[in-house]
Parts: C-alpha cells; sequence; structure tokens
C-alpha cells in the first residue's frame, strides 16, 4: 500500500485542479484514478506463492493547509473495486485497504514530520490464499536538518 500513498502523492500533485474546494487558507482535493498493479501473494498457491495482477481505482483525499510559516498536509486514500486473478493459479481475488500520509512543516527552519499507516489485504478464493500488510512509518528532522526519529513497520502474514 506504501507504493499506492507515493503515486497518490505525486497524482494529487499533479492533478490539484481536478476537483478543488478552498476555504481560508486550506484546499482540499478530491481525485480518482485507476490503478494496474502486480502483488505477490506468497501463501497462495499451496504456499508456493503466486502474482496478483489488480486492477481498480484509488480514491484519494487530499488536505493542504498553510498557516504564516507552517504547512500541513493529508492524504487519505482508499482502493474502490480493486480486483485481480492470479497470474499462476487463475484464481480470483480482491484488495481492500486504506492509507493515510501526513507532512507537517516549517517554512522558516525546514523543521518537518511525515507519517504514515496503512493497510492492504489481498483476498483469495478459499483458504491460505490471503496477504495482509500493516505498515506504520513516521521520520522527523529538526530546524538543524538532523533525522531525529525515522522508522518503518511493516508485518506481512497469510491471513
Amino acid at each position: 500500500m506504501r507504493r499506492f500513498a507515493a503515486l497518490a502523492a505525486v497524482v494529487v500533485g499533479a492533478l490539484a485542479s481536478v476537483t478543488v474546494a478552498q476555504a481560508g487558507n486550506t484546499t482540499v482535493t478530491n481525485i480518482t484514478f485507476p490503478v494496474d498493479v502486480f502483488e505477490f501473494v506468497p501463501c497462495a498457491a499451496g504456499g508456493a506463492g503466486e502474482v496478483v495482477e489488480l486492477t481498480g481505482d484509488i480514491h484519494d483525499v487530499a488536505r493542504t493547509t498553510i498557516n504564516g510559516n507552517h504547512f500541513s498536509m493529508t492524504f487519505h486514500e482508499n482502493v474502490q473495486g480493486l480486483t485481480g486473478t492470479g497470474l499462476t493459479t487463475g484464481n480470483k481475488y480482491r484488495a481492500t485497504g486504506t492509507a493515510t500520509l501526513t507532512f507537517n512543516g516549517n517554512f522558516n527552519n525546514g523543521q518537518a514530520e511525515e507519517t504514515f499507516t496503512g493497510s492492504f489485504d489481498v483476498i483469495g478464493q478459499g483458504p491460505g490464499n490471503n496477504l495482509v500488510s500493516h505498515e506504520v512509518q513516521h521520520i522527523t528532522v529538526n530546524a538543524n536538518g538532523d533525522v531525529t526519529v525515522s522508522f518503518d513497520n511493516i508485518s506481512l502474514d497469510c491471513g
């Protein structure tokens, strides 16, 4: 799902004029874009794993606020109608997931932080064909440009 957040950030930046509602110094952008991705599901095919091609849409809402020298941006996304087929078995899969990515920073001194949380599941036919993933990632940069906090916790499980 992390790769979807990165893609969403690029797409939101490029298409910021698609649907925009402004409230003072806050801009909200609401877009839906198609995806075609390949995801490896290690539990599928009797434990041998298989690559699943998934197609559908991602819906993204981006909120940007500038308040004096401070900025904050939040991207919230969810997959919509993401379905696919296993390239080895031909089994049908569907994907579910949400992610939130936040950026906060200061224009004067460069102090900033970013946090990502996401869950993404690929659910296959029958037992033992699921991929359940969760991620929490954070980085903090102080006014001197030093990274003071950095972690990326990812869990992948067969569901």
